[in-house]
């Protein structure tokens, strides 16, 4: 679902991304409202927990693949607006350094699986769930729910974007000039791996991680107005602990996501492309590949080609990037606290004046 750099015209990435501007204004703003300072490592451990399960590419009937993106549970946990900026993070560190989905397309990744994802998941999670208690029979089934329409509304939003390219943008022979594909091939291809795999997967990974934080750490649930606010306290480790132990088990896991050999569907590099069509648009091969990512797909060349090499390679990619989320999150509300705290500073001043 990270839709690569050239397979959208720049009219419909450069108003994505000046479109998702306001909205994470709104999600600073109403995270900062709505979580204390205690609550920021949570913040900061769900991106961090979402760029760790989108490297597990799950193997899909036809050579393609496809993967979850944790956006549902971290809405239920935190707000949905808190769900969009850590995905955001973590689709921002994907694509810079990892060159996973495109720097002009970060945009319309955002708005599929940073917005469109979180809210609309956890709309039918909440539907169901109603007052029910975090890890209760009832929740876990809205968990269940919420997961699994969540990623398959951002796959179909992605694979209408797919569809309108060759509508809308031809070249003056007739043909595609960006995703060659219209949305009679798009949107059953999206659908058929989200909805039949990878939106299950979203929704077991969703729903265990509930139930195991329902039990390990309800205070977790606080933030979102769920269940009452415990009095957590002691070192980093003892408060997190119920986060930061999967997390390790995810980042040793990781390179299971390399048994997925096959590309997702819409991600081909443009060799791929020009070996399923045999060429490649012109409006794409222009925006293609112009971002050197740092670690291209989660890769250290210094480790070399083979087996041994891809793993370690994925596996310092899994470190580097949970650090690199957790570093811009934890800047980025330091930022947002110090803003606070000098506005009540200020707001306290002039009443004594």
């Amino acid at each position: 679902m990270h839709i690569p750099d050239g397979y959208l015209a720049p009219q419909t990435t450069v108003p994505a991304l000046v479109g998702m501007v306001p909205l994470w204004s709104v999600a600073f703003r109403k995270v900062k409202k709505t979580l204390s300072e205690k609550k920021i490592p949570a913040l900061a451990l769900c991106a961090a927990f979402s760029f760790l399960v989108m490297m597990f590419n799950i193997p899909v009937a036809g050579g393609s693949s496809a993967h979850a993106v944790g956006a549902v549970l971290i809405a239920i946990l935190l707000g949905p607006w808190a769900a969009v900026l850590s995905v955001s993070t973590a689709l921002l560190i994907q694509a810079l350094v990892f060159g996973d989905g495109g720097v002009l397309a970060f945009g319309i990744n955002c708005l599929n699986m940073a917005v469109v994802m979180p809210f609309a998941g956890y709309a039918a999670y909440r539907s169901i769930a109603g007052n029910s208690r975090p890890g209760s029979r009832r929740n876990l089934i809205a968990s269940f729910v919420g997961g699994y329409v969540g990623l398959n509304l951002a796959a179909f939003c992605a694979s209408v974007e797919f569809g309108i390219q060759p509508l809308l943008f031809k070249a003056a022979d007739g043909s595609a000039l960006y995703c060659p594909y219209p949305l009679s091939v798009s949107v059953p291809s999206m659908m058929f791996a989200h909805g039949l795999i990878a939106g299950p997967i979203e929704a077991a990974v969703t729903t265990a991680a509930v139930a195991y934080l329902a039990k390990a750490a309800p205070e977790l649930f606080a933030a979102a107005g769920i269940a009452p606010q415990s009095s957590a306290s002691g070192s980093f480790w003892k408060r997190y602990k119920a986060m930061l132990i999967p997390l390790v088990g995810l980042v040793v896991l990781t390179p299971l996501g390399l048994i997925a050999t096959g590309t997702a569907w819409g991600e081909w590099s443009t060799d791929e492309l020009m070996k399923r069509l045999g060429h490649i648009p012109q409006g794409l091969e222009m925006m293609a590949d112009k971002w050197g990512a740092l670690l291209p797909d989660y890769s250290l060349p210094a480790l070399g080609s083979g087996q041994a090499g891809a793993v370690g390679g994925y596996l310092l990619s899994a470190v580097i990037g949970i650090l690199l989320v957790a570093a811009l999150i934890l800047c980025l509300s330091a930022l947002v606290i110090k803003t606070q705290k000098g506005k009540t500073k200020g707001d306290a001043t002039k009443e004594k004046r």
